[in-house]
């Protein structure tokens, strides 16, 4: 039985006249279940694979050979369609689409996905927005399915559509489906998958070399399969005239909530958080109280919940007391310094890749040394070690460092493409 808790990390203690209010909320899921499983609609796994001209024969063979390692995982039963993007979609399996676009996971359907897919060569150019636009067609053609996700892999940028177009196919799929993206070599662009993984709760990551793609398909189709919560959303409550300032998630990957809110009622919003397996995630929830209280008063400055569908799993309360004593105001929390210091972390190394990449070493530098000194204050080694690839850091407390002249392109989208992962406070 799926069970969520919930626990909220903060100093409560605000001096006088103080009104924003930090805290960190961690919600835990157990007992998730398996994808459509759960009663609650089926689920349905869409594969995307590049098979423009860039492709190459080596690289559509590694592509084929990562789409079946994704479908070996897919639990019997649950919908599933392949599609092959170029600059423009095709819907490779079903080839016979008379019952509608996605059929059910079985050992005859995926031996024929198996052989629609060998049929696969590379040709064209690279229009993603097309691929994304039949996704979600297809995504929404069986009703009854409640959980759709997808596995979306790319070569190379997206030159052959403007970025309007892209914007407008992108918007139809906002909330039909999540998606995995990858991004394999070293010729695509870390800033537009990462724009479509975050517009659709999935996540981006690099795969430097095309036989790597199986083990990586394989591991991101497993995961989904083991989600079993097909939709939860986060809503946070906060007194009349309180402002919400915004909503992250900030483990185990950094990503702003705040612009997806709706509006549940005037004085709650509900941001979407996607399915969920057996995991635990970070939430930072900052809130701005109207006026301050006299001291010794305490309110409540915000009540977040874990919803799915309209019942709620698990409950958090935020508070504020407001007090004169120094000792006590002065605190920080440390869970809430620790994501700070993170969400920053992922920023400036975003920034300072640009700033690299623009021929602004100053900026550069300054920016990639914050970088050094935020992973060596909140124990971030991943990036610290991606980080010493593309700098040379010789004081990580101050954040000196020195830019490397000769980096491989490799390691710059390695370091980005981790920026927005997280690593949990130490406890």
């Amino acid at each position: 039985m799926t069970s969520f808790t919930a626990a909220v990390y903060q100093n409560e203690y605000l001096a006088d006249g103080s009104t924003d209010v930090h805290a960190i909320v961690t919600v835990e899921c157990s007992g998730s279940g398996q994808a459509g499983q759960s009663g609650a609609g089926g689920a349905a796994e869409l594969v995307i694979i590049d098979t423009s001209g860039s492709m190459g024969w080596d690289g559509v063979r590694a592509a084929q050979d990562a789409a079946n390692a994704a479908l070996d995982q897919v639990v019997p039963g649950t919908y599933f369609a392949v599609i092959a993007g170029s600059h423009a979609a095709r819907l490779v399996y079903p080839v016979d689409v008379r019952e509608g676009a996605m059929t059910r996971m079985d050992a005859r359907t995926r031996e024929e996905a198996r052989r629609a897919i060998a049929s696969l060569a590379p040709e064209g150019g690279t229009a993603m927005g097309t691929w994304i636009e039949l996704a979600a067609r297809v995504a929404q053609s069986v009703p009854g399915v409640t959980q759709r996700h997808a596995i979306l892999l790319t070569d190379g940028k997206n030159q052959h559509e403007s970025p309007q177009d892209l914007d407008v196919r992108l918007r139809s799929a906002i909330g039909v489906f999540q998606a995995d993206c990858r991004g394999v070599g070293a010729a695509w662009e870390v800033g537009e998958l990462r724009r479509i993984a975050s517009a659709l709760l999935g996540t981006v990551d690099l795969i430097p070399r095309p036989d790597q793609m199986a083990a990586e398909f394989a591991a991101l189709m497993k995961a989904a399969m083991g989600r079993g919560v097909a939709n939860a959303e986060l809503r946070v409550w906060a007194p009349q005239g309180a402002q919400v300032l915004f909503v992250r998630q900030v483990s185990p990957t950094v990503e702003d909530l705040t612009p997806r809110r709706r509006e549940v009622n005037p004085l709650t919003g509900g941001f979407p958080t996607g399915s969920w397996g057996d995991e635990s995630r970070d939430f930072h929830v900052a809130v701005r109280l109207p006026a301050a209280r006299a001291l010794g008063q305490e309110q409540l400055a915000a009540r977040v919940q874990l919803v799915v569908g309209e019942d709620v799993q698990a409950q958090g309360l935020v508070k504020a007391l407001w007090s004169d004593d120094h000792e006590l105001t002065a605190r920080i929390n440390p869970e809430v310094a620790h994501y700070t210091g993170q969400a920053e972390l992922a920023q400036v190394i975003q920034e300072g890749l640009a700033a690299r990449a623009m021929g602004d070493d100053r900026t550069a530098t300054a920016k990639l040394g914050r970088a050094a000194q935020l992973a060596a204050e909140t124990g971030n080694a991943e990036a610290t070690s991606k980080l010493r690839r593309v700098v040379d850091i010789e004081e990580p407390a101050t954040g000196k460092v020195r830019l490397k002249r000769d980096v491989d392109k490799l390691d710059e989208m390695a370091l980005d493409t981790a920026s927005t992962k997280t690593t949990r406070v130490r406890k």
